[in-house]
């Protein structure tokens, strides 16, 4: 049998891509990390990576062994699961929203796992149909998606709207924002800003923003990091689109300006699960705080 404490340290290397990254993930020196690796090599006969001065790069052999290494990883999580199904307040609650979302959420599932430590949270940002393909697969357990997913797959329940935010800097605050402005300014792109955008502009009841074509902004920036994305707006350097989570949870907002549209502009919010697929008792009360995060139209 392979050592798992060799396993989980080659697995963090081929995620992390960095020994000394793993090293100060795993609390340990990087000569640490080099010498477990090369047991684990000398185990299963094989070199599991190849180095290239301070880089390496996968192996055949090495895939291999970290796959065999996820697969036991997911068992051990299943038979704890498993262990504690009906304990309410004991296990590992997997779960998956927009990273707008997880960013409201995260705070209070926290909270409840300092109320009870014997809980674990597993919370994963993702697109709407990656979490839909995670609870499929039984990758994830529940998930919070913005479109009403296939009736004959999933369980889901409507809990509440969430609002979107077109977001200028604060200069902007006196100035009508039409076509025009929002040439001048900018857009920050981002990896739903295409669809925020399209979505905002549609159902604003601006007539004229209803005519923007959003392939035609200029762009200012672009960031997949939700943290970030207000960050150049803050600083003046353009405009976007975001729920209003995100717009919350930013430390420099006073140096925005949120624009009043004629018509508030939402998405439905849809609490999601495997059709036919029994969770665990502890999932009620992180239920609980996913739905009372938002209110019921």
């Amino acid at each position: 049998m392979l050592n798992p404490i060799w396993l989980k340290t080659f697995t963090t290397l081929i995620e992390t891509g960095h020994f000394t990254q793993t090293a100060e993930k795993l609390f340990m020196t990087q000569p640490g990390v080099s010498q477990q690796i090369k047991k684990l090599e000398q185990a299963c006969g094989y070199s599991l990576i190849k180095r290239v001065n301070k880089q390496f790069e996968i192996t055949e052999q090495g895939r291999l062994v970290y796959e065999h290494a996820q697969r036991m990883a997911q068992q051990e999580i299943e038979l704890i699961e498993n262990l504690a199904f009906d304990d309410p307040y004991s296990g590992q609650c997997r779960l998956s929203c927009s990273g707008a979302l997880a960013l409201l959420y995260y705070p209070k599932l926290l909270k409840l796992q300092q109320e009870h430590p014997a809980l674990a949270m597993h919370l994963e940002a993702a697109p709407n149909y990656r979490i839909l393909k995670d609870i499929t697969e039984g990758t994830i357990d529940i998930g919070v998606v913005t479109q009403l997913p296939n009736l004959g797959e999933f369980n889901f329940e409507a809990i509440g709207l969430e609002p979107l935010c077109l977001i200028m800097p604060k200069q902007y605050q006196n100035r009508v924002i039409d076509p025009q402005c929002l040439m001048q300014c900018g857009v920050v792109n981002h990896p739903d800003a295409a669809h925020y955008l399209s979505r905002y502009f549609e159902l604003c009841a601006n007539p004229e923003l209803a005519q923007v074509n959003i392939n035609q902004l200029p762009m200012t920036s672009y960031v997949n990091q939700l943290s970030q994305i207000l960050l150049p707006i803050s600083q003046g350097l353009g405009f976007t689109v975001l729920p209003k989570s995100a717009l919350d949870s930013f430390a420099d907002r006073d140096q925005l300006h949120v624009h009043s549209p004629d018509t508030a502009v939402t998405e439905s919010l849809y609490l999601v699960s495997k059709r036919n697929r029994e969770l665990a008792a502890r999932y009620l009360a992180v239920k609980n705080i996913l739905k009372a995060s938002h209110s019921i139209p």
